[in-house]
């Protein structure tokens, strides 16, 4: 009986009767003579009401399934799938209401539909995650009523189900999809032409027509009395380690993402793109210290173990130690590698503190330092001052972009690589410096 009452609701339809047969009432104190009917029509109202319960209630109904993914892809949008299968003799109009993770603070969330008797249907919409974690959806509800459409029953489905959010890996699949299918020039990812020998010997083989000349081994070819020349491979299993400043710096929001966020997912896909090439992929994150520590290897295990690595980063609202991470870089990492070091600088001083630390780690391994550019500050240039302070606010947003420039000048100064980017081209841009360090042999 209980859950009878907590499933049952009275629609606008049956409070407008409502209204209605309370209005014919007071009439009939003007027209005595409307009273018998008005009687009649009030009991085949009530009538209806037990009828439309009885119609609700006797028959199985409605059956729903909520079709969750195993995990959530930050950032991006995923498929929510709902299959409803109506059991009742008659055309279904439904009502779902989908209780939603908190953290999408959205509680008018609902979709109308109609569903044939008899039949199934299939549901889809999309949510996009913009917090790593664990997402809990509550209630799935379902509210339909009959053709008479005087009483609404409720079902309930899919209670306290929990998909937790990764890094991104759908950008992860769609760049190793490009990477095979040859896309990538696509997204700005280019072939970049080799300067140099950048490659390990091999072998010596036959010289034939095509060889580069300069490869000629000229004390092989003379005891064999024929063209013999070098053959190389390209240099493998060199380390590649995406650093993550998780410092107050990169909790700047971006289109709901911190920039914490958008450096995860790039590292994600770099270290996949790295050992597609035959280089060992690692990782690791600091702040006042250095932590979440991936050493860089070529493991079949090593992406899952850099995607679980990830999946709990956050910031800490500190200010990074650049002296501390180049002390345990110095300690822990003997091989020269490649660091792709993801942080953000506002101002040339906030550089000027740290490139001593940033010239030490430059002299041991081949360090790119990728910042970001404030896109909002181009909104404010690109927009027309109108009045004084307009033009006060355009002026400094124009010196912040222009110091931003001045700091890749400066880091390029002292031989340190850099990438500027905005956010949404985090991953695209890394990709590139990567490849073109490759062909160009500097690591």
């Amino acid at each position: 009986m209980k859950s009878f009452l907590k499933n049952s609701y009275l629609t606008s339809r049956f409070f407008l009767i409502v209204g209605i047969i309370i209005a014919l009432f007071i009439m009939a104190y003007i027209f005595p003579g409307l009273l018998n009917i008005i009687k009649m029509l009030f009991f085949i109202f009530c009538g209806l009401v037990i009828v439309d319960f009885i119609i609700l209630f006797k028959q199985k109904g409605i059956n729903a399934t909520r079709l969750l993914p195993n995990k959530l892809s930050n950032g991006d949008d995923n498929e929510i799938a709902i299959t409803i299968e109506n059991n009742y003799n008659f055309k279904s109009h439904i009502q779902l209401i989908d209780e939603l993770p908190f953290q999408y603070q959205k509680r008018d969330f609902n979709i109308d539909t109609v569903v044939e008797k008899g039949n199934s249907k299939k549901i889809k919409y999309t949510l996009r995650p913009l917090e790593r974690g664990e997402y809990h959806f509550g209630n799935l509800n379902l509210y339909t009523n009959s053709p008479i459409g005087l009483v609404s029953r409720r079902f309930k489905f899919g209670k306290d189900e929990m998909v937790p959010n990764y890094p991104s890996f759908l950008q992860l699949r769609k760049y190793m999809l490009m990477a095979f299918t040859n896309k990538l020039s696509e997204y700005g990812l280019k072939k970049i032409r080799r300067i140099g020998h950048t490659m390990e010997f091999e072998q010596i083989k036959d010289y034939v027509p095509g060889d580069d000349i300069r490869n000629i081994n000229w004390k092989a070819t003379a005891k064999r009395n024929q063209l013999m020349v070098n053959q190389f491979q390209d240099e493998k299993s060199q380390p590649v380690y995406s650093v993550i400043d998780k410092g107050r710096v990169m909790r700047m929001p971006f289109e709901g993402l911190s920039l914490l966020d958008y450096a995860i997912n790039a590292t994600l896909v770099i270290s996949n793109i790295a050992l597609m090439k035959q280089d060992k992929a690692g990782m690791f994150s600091f702040s006042r210290n250095v932590s979440n520590r991936v050493v860089a290897q070529r493991r079949p295990s090593q992406m899952n173990t850099i995607l679980e690595t990830l999946y709990n980063l956050d910031t800490d609202y500190a200010e990074s130690d650049f002296s501390r991470l180049y002390i345990d870089i110095k300690r822990t990492i003997n091989q020269r590698s490649l660091l792709l070091l993801y942080t953000n600088f506002e101002t040339l001083d906030a550089l000027h503190r740290q490139l001593g630390y940033l010239q030490a780690l430059a002299k041991s391994h081949l360090l790119v330092v990728i910042f970001f550019k404030n896109t909002e500050l181009d909104k404010v240039t690109t927009k027309k001052a109108d009045n004084t302070f307009e033009i006060f606010e355009k002026t400094i947003a124009e010196k912040f972009i222009y110091e931003k420039k001045l700091i890749v000048n400066e880091l390029q100064k002292h031989g340190i690589y850099s990438i500027l980017t905005t956010p949404q081209n985090l991953t695209v841009d890394t990709i590139n410096k990567y490849l073109e360090i490759k062909a160009r042999g500097l690591l």
